[in-house]
């Protein structure tokens, strides 16, 4: 499986949501929903968690896609990441990257290669 990296870095093919809409597994989505409601202290279903992926030209998308303001920033200036963008490192991705860390050197590697 190719690798698919969200417009924030974040590996939408290591998501445990990613992988149990490609496998069409119900019940590690209901898992999933759960986890994420208790960590996030969200009230997510598990059809808010079915999902193809950030940068799928075809749905589901997970709910929060719809109020994510980084990757609607990316699809508004057009860039696959946001590694791709002139204004990288803006205050909204930094913010985040103090949430995940790891996105931020995701985005770094992809951004040494331009």
């Amino acid at each position: 499986m190719q690798k698919m990296i969200a417009t924030c870095g974040l590996t939408c093919t290591e998501c445990p949501a990613y992988l149990a809409t490609q496998a069409h597994d119900a019940e590690a989505m209901a898992n999933v929903a759960q986890q994420w409601s208790a960590e996030y202290d969200a009230q997510l279903t598990p059809e808010d968690c079915w999902c193809n992926g950030c940068l799928s030209e075809v749905g589901p998308w997970m709910s929060h896609c719809a109020e994510c303001d980084i990757r609607a920033c990316g699809v508004e200036k057009g860039v696959d990441t946001c590694a791709d963008c002139s204004d990288y490192g803006c205050r909204r991705l930094t913010e985040f990257f103090g949430l995940v860390p790891g996105a931020k050197a995701t985005l770094d590697a992809i951004r040494a290669e331009l």
